[in-house]
Order: structure tokens, then C-alpha cells, then sequence
């Protein structure tokens, strides 16, 4: 009976023993209290290389390197575990065959029941490879950090959860003149202009970048002087590998510069689109003074009979021929104000053959009567998009063109003004559709190929000095690119030239006239959470000419907005589950300012009295809706 109890320790012993001998991936060994090695597991053979006959007998300062020897290391850890109950270190140890490893170590003091101390134990690790992948991870963060640092042309830092930043680059000092000093744990409102931080411009960045994984946008900035700068901002979100936001990467650019240069352009195109009206005006002035010469004489006669005495009913006649003749005058000068007036281009619906017929006066007053113009236009044309005066200086210029053409050869000169709709077009950059053409033909000198190919660009002319700018076809050109078409030019010397205008036709909707530009196929976002519902809005969307996707909910709706960023029109519905229509139409307008946004919904408009402020700034379509309510809608946001 007293034995088993000490049977049962041996046997438990030779368990342990057997246990610690198996394992590979620790060194578990035993020191005698002067460090001597007592014993040798297979995991510190297998990456120390010595077996336990080798080993077993030997001081365990033969693993450290020669400097940690000569620095005391090993009688230092042996003295550590035995003041502190136990030591912990990290360092380099040496194998048999001479290599280095990165050890972890544990060594702990043994003692028996009476605290005399009888050893240790030692427990090594070899994690060498933890330590390449930790010393490879330091290189490439600070790589990264002499990267972010080198950067002059963007102002790359961070920002904590709740936007203080907590680093600073070189180009966000050269941008907003602040070092890292001065800046680093304030709040980066304070780079915003005092009336957006008023409007909670910085708390909304933040929080957009937080809902929609990202926040982009361009405006006014502050720099350390206090002047302003025009800013590209881009806010991305950061979470750790919990899925928890730990902060916010914020890039920031300068581009005042590109900003001036766009407006300048503006500017430039304005001024230039304004003295092509003026030019086209002063190519009028011959047919112009003919025109008021006429009706002057018409009203200078009149009063010489007047004054030297007729009957009456001859006062009546002479009288109401000078009215015609002053209303004609009258309606001249106020064609030529409207063309000629100073106003920003603002493509509109418009018809062709209704644009040319009410400025054919214009145009046959261009050219002398010994040149014969006709118009051919064609029947059923469709709508175009197009500025009405940028295309009737087009066309002036075109014709006047045609006729400088035909005067030279001085031939019986003919000039055709033609409008026609085409399903296919030559081989070129358009894209295969319905085009309306306008083509001016004339019956003059031609063009050699080399000149053809050369005509659109600007200033370039054949004519003499002072005889034109080389700006007419350039013109065209433009207008035609602008309204999504192009310009052809066909021309053979001695026998004349074509000049065609290719505009996209405008789908006709089935009431009210209204039309869908099909080619420019802007895109509509449909959103409804019931899906026979969403699928007759797709359809009846798609049935005028519009790119329709689909969503079932606001935050699907979102996310389509995010990847598709030139979607125009928002049609949704107001009562939806989670995020309303109207909730929808806040957060899209944040999104897209210049996105247009109709809503629907199936109950009364004053269900929602507690939302009539919200509400009022959108359209609104009674469900059940037919396709006039819904053209009507988009006919007045257009």
C-alpha cells in the first residue's frame, strides 16, 4: 500500500519524460545550476544539430555567439531567473554547423521542497522565420513611410476616427504650409473655409466616407497664410482586422491652376463663339444695307408724295406701306440683335427644318441675287440638341463659304441647303444610329484632298488676307462634336463641295412631343421595392430611348450610384422599407448635385405632412402613373 503511491510517480515521471523527449518544435532542456546541460529533447537536436551524447555534459553558453559571450549574456540569464523567478528573452543563438538562428527563450529556476536550488529549465524556440516576416513588414512600412514622405504634389496624411490628424507629409506642408509640428492632433476642419465648417462640411466628409466607403470632392481650402486654394479631396476609410474604423486616409491636391485654366478656356471659347456671330454679321452688311435701303426708300417716297398733297384714300395706301415697310425694318434689327447678342451657349430642342426656314431671309440676304440658294427639307425630320444661335452662325457661315466657293469660278452658281435623317453613316468615329443631316452644297472651285483635310482647323483659310479668319468650319466642326455628331466633308476641285453636319436624332416619345436623346442613352436609376412594380418603370423607362438600372432599395440605390457616377435621373419610390425615397433623394443629392430626382408613391401627397418641407423640393407622380405623367415630369426637369 505505501508503494503505489511512489509507483505512480515513476510511472508519471517516465510519461513526462517521453513526452518532452518527443516534442520537435521546443528545445526542452535541463541545466544544472552552474548551466551545465542535463538532459536533450528531440526538438533541440533537430534545430541545434547537436545529438544528446554531444551535448549532454556541456555548458549551455556554447549556443550563444561569441559577443554575447564576451558581454556575459549566459550568466546573466542564469542570474535573472534565479533574482526574478523567471527570464524572457529574445536574441541570436548558434547552431552546430556555425548558423545563426532568433531564438525565443524561457528559463526557469528549479528547486526542490525545501527552495534549494537544484537547476533549470530551458525552453527554446527557433522563430527565425517570424522575425524575417516582422523585419520584412518594418521595411515595407517604412518604405511606404519614405514614399508617403517623399510625395511633394499631394498632401497624403491621417486622420484619427474622429478626424484629428496624427501624421503630416512633405506635400501637405508645401500645400497648406503647416509642418507636422503645428498641425498633428488638431482637427482637419480647420483647412476648410469658415462658412463650410458653419455648414458641417467636414462632419459630413466623414460620415460619407464612413456610409459609402468613400468620400470625393473638389472646393475651397485654407492654407497656414490664410489664402484660399482649389482642392481635389478623396477620404477613404480605415478598419482593422476586426472590421473596426480606426481612422481615415485623406489625400489632398492643389489644382487651382487647372481650375483658372478651365475657366480662362471657358472664357476664351465665349469669347470666340461671340466674335464668329459678329464676324457672320459683318459677311451680311452687303445684303443688310440692300435690304434697309430698300425700305428706307420705301418711306422716304412716301413722305415726298405725302408732302406735296394726295386724296385721301392714296394717304391711307402710302401710309400703310410705310407701316409694312418700318415693321420689316423693325424685324430685321431685332434678327440681328438676337444673333448677335451676348449670351452663354445653351444647347436646346430644337427642329432643324423649323430653325432653317425662319432663317432663310438671313441666309438669302448673305449672297447676291445673281447666286441662286434652295432649300430641300426633308420630311418627318427628327428633334436635335443643339445652341439655335451657334447653329445658325454654323449654317451663315457655311453658305457664305459656298458662295466665296462659286463666285470664284463664276459659274452659274447654285447653292443647296439640305436636311435629311440617315440610319447609316460612313465609315468614321460615330457610332451606328440615327443622325440628322444638314449639308450645305454648292456647285464651286472644290478643294484639293490636302486643303479638305485641313479645313477645320482653326484660323486656317485659303482665302486672301482680310478676305476671312479660318474660323467658319472650325465652328461647324465644334458644334457638331458638341452635340455628340461630327462634320464630313466632300469635295472634288473644279466641281464643288458638300459639307455635312451630323447630329443625333432625338427619340420621339409617343405624347406631348417630348423627346429622349437615344444616343446619349442617359442613364436612369429606378428604384422601387416591389418588383413587378420596378420592372414596368424599367420598361416604360427603356421605351424612351433611356439606359435604365435597376435597385430594390436605398441601399442598393447608393451602391449603383458609387459605381456608376454618370447616372442623371433618380426615379424612386417614397415608401420603402429601411431607407425612404426621400431619405434616398438627400443622401443622392449630396452624392451627384446636378442629378435630377423624381419621386412616386402610391399614397396622397398629404400622408406625408411631417416630411412637406423634404417632399416639396422633388417632383412628385401620383401612382397609379401612365407614361404622360412620367414624360411630362421629365419634360419639365429637363
Amino acid at each position: 500500500m505505501i508503494t503505489e503511491p511512489k509507483h505512480d510517480i515513476v510511472v508519471e515521471a517516465e510519461r513526462l519524460r517521453l513526452f518532452i523527449s518527443s516534442v520537435t518544435d521546443y528545445a526542452i532542456y535541463m541545466l544544472s545550476a552552474e548551466g551545465i546541460v542535463s538532459s536533450w529533447n528531440a526538438g533541440a537536436q533537430r534545430f541545434k544539430g547537436y545529438s544528446a551524447e554531444e551535448i549532454i555534459g556541456q555548458h549551455f553558453s556554447r549556443f550563444y555567439t561569441d559577443e554575447d559571450r564576451a558581454a556575459g549574456r549566459p550568466a546573466f540569464a542564469l542570474h535573472s531567473a534565479l533574482t526574478e523567478g523567471k527570464f524572457e528573452d529574445e536574441g541570436w543563438r548558434v547552431r552546430k554547423d556555425g548558423t545563426r538562428f532568433w531564438a525565443s527563450v524561457l528559463i526557469d529556476p528549479i528547486r526542490d521542497e525545501r527552495g534549494v536550488l537544484l537547476g533549470f529549465t530551458k525552453i527554446t524556440r527557433d522563430v527565425t522565420d517570424r522575425r524575417k516576416a516582422l523585419e520584412a513588414l518594418h521595411a515595407s512600412e517604412e518604405r511606404f513611410r519614405l514614399l508617403v514622405q517623399g510625395v511633394t504634389d499631394y498632401a497624403i496624411y491621417m486622420l484619427s476616427h474622429d478626424g484629428l490628424v496624427t501624421n503630416w507629409n512633405e506635400g501637405a506642408r508645401r500645400i497648406k504650409g503647416y509642418v507636422a509640428d503645428e498641425v498633428v492632433g488638431s482637427h482637419f476642419s480647420r483647412f476648410y473655409t469658415e462658412e463650410d465648417q458653419r455648414a458641417g462640411l467636414p462632419t459630413q466628409a466623414l460620415q460619407q466616407a464612413r456610409e459609402q466607403g468613400r468620400f470625393e470632392k473638389e472646393g475651397w481650402r485654407v492654407r497656414k497664410g490664410g489664402e484660399r486654394f482649389w482642392a481635389h479631396v478623396v477620404i477613404d476609410p480605415i478598419y482593422d482586422t476586426m472590421g473596426e474604423l480606426i481612422g481615415y486616409a485623406k489625400v489632398t491636391r492643389d489644382v487651382t491652376e487647372r481650375r483658372q485654366a478651365e475657366e480662362n478656356l471657358a472664357r476664351a471659347k465665349d469669347a470666340l463663339h461671340q466674335s464668329q456671330k459678329l464676324e457672320a454679321i459683318g459677311k451680311l452688311t452687303g445684303g443688310i444695307a440692300h435690304d434697309f435701303n430698300n425700305l428706307l426708300s420705301v418711306i422716304v417716297s412716301s413722305i415726298e408724295l405725302l408732302r406735296h398733297g394726295v386724296d385721301r384714300d392714296a394717304q391711307l395706301k402710302i401710309i400703310a406701306g410705310m407701316e409694312r415697310a418700318a415693321n420689316r425694318g423693325a424685324n430685321l434689327t431685332q434678327q440681328l440683335l438676337s444673333f448677335a447678342r451676348q449670351q452663354p451657349l445653351k444647347p436646346t430642342r430644337m427642329n432643324l427644318n423649323r430653325t432653317l426656314s425662319s432663317f432663310e431671309a438671313m441666309l438669302r440676304r448673305a449672297i447676291p441675287s445673281s447666286l441662286e440658294l434652295k432649300l430641300h427639307l426633308g420630311a418627318n425630320v427628327p428633334d436635335i440638341m443643339a445652341d439655335v444661335t451657334q447653329l445658325e452662325a454654323a449654317v451663315l457661315n457655311l453658305v457664305v463659304n459656298a458662295r466665296d466657293a462659286v463666285g470664284a469660278v463664276g459659274a452659274d452658281g447654285l447653292i443647296t441647303v439640305l436636311v435629311d435623317v440617315v440610319d447609316s453613316i460612313p465609315e468614321g468615329t460615330l457610332r451606328q444610329g440615327r443622325y440628322v443631316r444638314l449639308r450645305v452644297r454648292d456647285n464651286g472651285s472644290g478643294m484639293s484632298p490636302d486643303v479638305a483635310q485641313r479645313a477645320v482647323e482653326p484660323f486656317f483659310t485659303t482665302k486672301e488676307v482680310g478676305k476671312g479668319t479660318g474660323l467658319g468650319l472650325s465652328q461647324a466642326y465644334g458644334l457638331a462634336q458638341q452635340a455628340g455628331g461630327d462634320l464630313r466633308i466632300t469635295s472634288t476641285l473644279g466641281e464643288g463641295t458638300e459639307i455635312s453636319l451630323y447630329f443625333p436624332a432625338l427619340v420621339a416619345s409617343v405624347e406631348n412631343g417630348f423627346t429622349t436623346h437615344a444616343d446619349a442613352m442617359e442613364k436612369v436609376l429606378v428604384v422601387d421595392d416591389q418588383p413587378e412594380v420596378l420592372e414596368v418603370a424599367v420598361h416604360l423607362f427603356k421605351s424612351l430611348g433611356y439606359d435604365v438600372l435597376p435597385a430594390n432599395n436605398g441601399p442598393e440605390a447608393l451602391d449603383l450610384m458609387h459605381r456608376h457616377p454618370d447616372i442623371a435621373i433618380l426615379f424612386s419610390d417614397v415608401v420603402m422599407p429601411g431607407m425612404s425615397g426621400i431619405e434616398l433623394a438627400e443622401r443622392a443629392a449630396q452624392h451627384q448635385p446636378a442629378l435630377k430626382i423624381l419621386l412616386t408613391s402610391g399614397y396622397a401627397a398629404a400622408t406625408f405632412d411631417e416630411h412637406a418641407g423634404e417632399l416639396a423640393q422633388y417632383a412628385l407622380i401620383n401612382k397609379p402613373y401612365r407614361l404622360s405623367d412620367i414624360i411630362k415630369q421629365l419634360k419639365a426637369l429637363h
